[in-house]
């Protein structure tokens, strides 16, 4: 048998500077997922949770918390940027031009702006990207500039973490069939 290994995710040395990654999972939001962020988050804002005060509001009805939408853009990200990664340094110019409600699809991409090698870690490098989400419309609903710290290809703190099983994994003896 041989062992395959699924996506590792990019390294430094893969991000090009003008590259975009469309992020290959959209992501429908619930009124359930609206309200446990605001709880969770401790937000006690109405807008995000009572129907009748959002009513009087210019949207008619209660909106996604805005951090829930930054957050979901963050994770959509993942798998294609910072799969690999250690630290998120900062995000900057966050934008939110569209309200998001429950029932709203986000779909989000980023745009590789720069990257450079770091000047006191030699195991990585730091990319910085603008990240953009959009709903199942096309409209915008959140934007930012993300810096994080992704580790080069072969660095030793990748290496080694899928643990070694104590009986290896086999395909069944005829005789066991």
């Amino acid at each position: 048998m041989t062992v395959r290994q699924g996506w590792t995710g990019r390294f430094f040395e893969d991000f090009q500077i003008g590259d975009v990654y469309q992020h290959p999972l959209g992501r429908t939001v619930t009124e359930t997922d609206n309200t446990w962020f605001t709880l969770l988050t401790m937000n006690t804002s109405q807008m995000h949770f009572n129907a009748e005060y959002a009513a009087r509001s210019e949207f008619g009805r209660p909106l996604v918390v805005s951090t829930l939408t930054l957050a979901i853009a963050v994770g959509q990200s993942v798998t294609d940027l910072t799969q690999n990664a250690f630290a998120n340094l900062g995000w900057d110019d966050i934008s939110l031009p569209h309200p998001v409600f429950a029932g709203d699809t986000l779909y989000s991409e980023s745009l590789v702006l720069e990257k450079r090698e770091s000047g006191s870690r030699p195991y990585a490098g730091l990319v910085t990207v603008r990240t953009r989400t959009l709903n199942q419309d096309g409209k915008q609903v959140c934007a930012f500039k993300r810096t994080f710290y992704v580790y080069k290809r072969g660095a030793g703190q990748v290496e080694g973490i899928f643990p070694v099983a104590a009986v290896p994994l086999s395909l069944p003896d005829e005789a066991d069939a």
